[in-house]
């Protein structure tokens, strides 16, 4: 199962580790989507820099559609709360199936 993986923060007041992090999972600027396997290793990251990303398992429509591209536009009617989870009305955390239609809305 692919999970995609999207940035919704920037980097400013990060720490190293978390720098290190967006960048080998390929997230290096705001509103980038990246497909990852469902791994130990890759929930390590997601759990590392879960205040700066959301995630979710993509279905096969999306992963076809997002397989050319890796920077999004912003979201239609924006994110929400940026700061907060996802469970209180906020844009960070894992969507579970929610995140098809965050994808949608980024095309």
């Amino acid at each position: 199962m692919k999970l995609a993986i999207i940035r919704v923060r920037g980097s400013v007041r990060t720490t190293k580790q978390v720098q290190d992090t967006f960048k080998h999972l390929g997230l290096t600027r705001k509103n980038t989507c990246v497909l990852k396997e469902d791994t130990p290793t890759i929930k390590g990251m997601l759990k590392k820099i879960e205040p700066f990303i959301t995630w979710g398992p993509a279905n096969d429509d999306t992963v076809k559609n997002i397989k050319d591209k890796k920077h999004l536009t912003p979201p239609k009617s924006g994110y929400g709360f940026i700061k907060k989870h996802h469970r209180i009305k906020g844009a960070y955390g894992n969507r579970k199936e929610k995140i098809n239609d965050l994808i949608m809305r980024m095309q």
